[in-house]
């Protein structure tokens, strides 16, 4: 496989390419209209025949996430878009929405018909206000086209899109919290059932799917399911956005099928930066565990990845090379879980606060080997036993970084300083 497939980011490289001309020009909202052609219910179904699964992480199926709506409900039924991306590595909604923000309201748009809601929201991290401002400029460029608002295209289907900027909490990335904040509380998960299917937004039932997912929906329709369906894998279809950063030579978004590997994606970004090698990398973001040169042949899809011991996640293909200190990347990114964690459950709140401190402890080189065991037993404690995944997320790096570079966290507790630190480290010449 050396070839990418680009449709969602196909005209990224136009001037005008976050227009609505530069977005017709390419063939933008024909799909939509070929949707108002079809039963909202055909739709359901070639979303469910694509093979589309959710791509903010979880990868379930996104056609049969539409179909767990009740037929009936006393309350409007509602869209709301997972635009928070917020987790460190991740990179792959926030340029999307920035270069083609028109495919993610076409997509919109498709998905409201086909579920029959009448509202939609788009929640954006409220940090990224170019993005906001453009997510604006294109919703108001699809009111004034005729593509919201009352009797949209001539179809009798009416449909309002309000984009709202979240307040900058990681934990709103998770589903129920999400809605929370939208209603204008704290952001905090909810308990589960009842899902957002059954009583979501308002108490109605709610659909939330990732830019990504939603914005995939036009070109599933407009091709067809089968189309969608031929690329990728047996049981993980279609294409998806890998994010490569780090210590690549040219970091970027790639867009190819589902089941390429990092070896592949490498050769086309110019592979690791020059005199360097690969030391680690992430596979899904830093909420997955880590994987080493050892995996550099695993296939990117939902299966293998979970097969070799990770998560595929978010694309998110986090490099690092052999300059790199483990312990330090995963102090990082535990500080980062640390802070955002909601507080709502003890496993998260009090597990992050102490992965914090220990792994700062060791990173110094002031550790033990019992504070391994202890890191360890700390994970068992938050595996499975927090209140949402944020927990779960946190025990990755930590437990995957353990297991294959456990050597390296001795050797900051026998030298008594971090290796890697040219100021301390024997590595590089310094104090000995």
């Amino acid at each position: 496989m050396t070839t990418l497939t680009p449709v969602l980011t196909k005209n990224w490289d136009q001037a005008d390419s976050f227009t609505r001309a530069g977005y017709e020009r390419d063939g933008g909202y024909k799909a939509l209209r070929k949707a108002f052609g079809m039963e909202p219910d055909e739709i359901v179904q070639a979303v469910k025949d694509s093979g589309l699964r959710g791509r903010g992480g979880a990868g379930f199926p996104t056609g049969m996430k539409w179909g767990f709506l009740p037929p009936t409900s006393p309350n409007p039924r509602y869209l709301v878009v997972n635009a928070d991306e917020s987790e460190p590595g991740t990179c792959k909604d926030i340029p999307l929405m920035m270069a083609n923000p028109h495919v993610l309201v076409e997509g919109v748009i498709i998905s409201s018909y086909a579920i029959r809601s009448n509202v939609a929201f788009i929640y954006v991290r409220g940090e990224v206000l170019h993005v906001i401002r453009r997510l604006h400029q294109a919703v108001a460029e699809a009111y004034e086209a005729g593509y919201l608002g009352k009797d949209i295209l001539g179809s009798g289907y009416d449909l309002d899109v309000v984009v709202h900027s979240g307040a900058g909490a990681y934990i709103c990335g998770e589903e129920t919290a999400l809605l929370d904040s939208l209603e204008g509380f704290r952001g905090q998960p909810r308990l589960k059932p009842p899902f957002p299917a059954v009583a979501g937004l308002y108490g109605g039932p709610t659909v939330i799917n990732n830019v990504e997912s939603i914005a995939s929906v036009p070109s599933i329709v407009g091709n067809g399911p089968d189309w969608f369906a031929s690329m990728g894998t047996e049981k993980s279809q279609g294409f998806g956005i890998f994010s490569l950063s780090g210590h690549v030579t040219r970091p970027g978004q790639y867009e190819a099928p589902l089941g390429i590997t990092l070896r592949e994606l490498l050769d086309m970004a110019g592979g690791i930066r020059e005199g360097h090698r690969l030391k680690f990398w992430t596979p899904g973001g830093s909420s997955t565990p880590i994987f080493t040169e050892e995996h550099l042949d695993v296939p990117l899809d939902f299966e293998s990845v979970g097969a070799a011991g990770s998560m595929l996640g978010t694309r998110a293909l986090q490099i690092f090379d052999e300059t790199t200190c483990v312990v330090r990347a995963v102090l990082r990114w535990s500080e980062f879980y640390a802070h955002e964690s909601c507080g709502k459950c003890t496993p998260c709140r009090e597990g992050t606060y102490w992965y914090k401190l220990m792994l700062k402890r060791l990173e110094s080189g002031q550790g033990t080997e019992e504070d391994l065991e202890t890191l360890l037993d700390i994970s068992d404690n938050i595996l499975g036993r927090a209140f949402c995944a944020l927990g779960d997320g946190a025990t990755s790096p930590v437990v995957s970084s353990i297991k294959l570079f456990r050597d390296e966290y001795v050797r900051h507790f026998e030298q008594g300083a971090c290796p890697f630190d040219p100021a301390k480290s024997t590595l590089w010449g310094g104090a000995k």
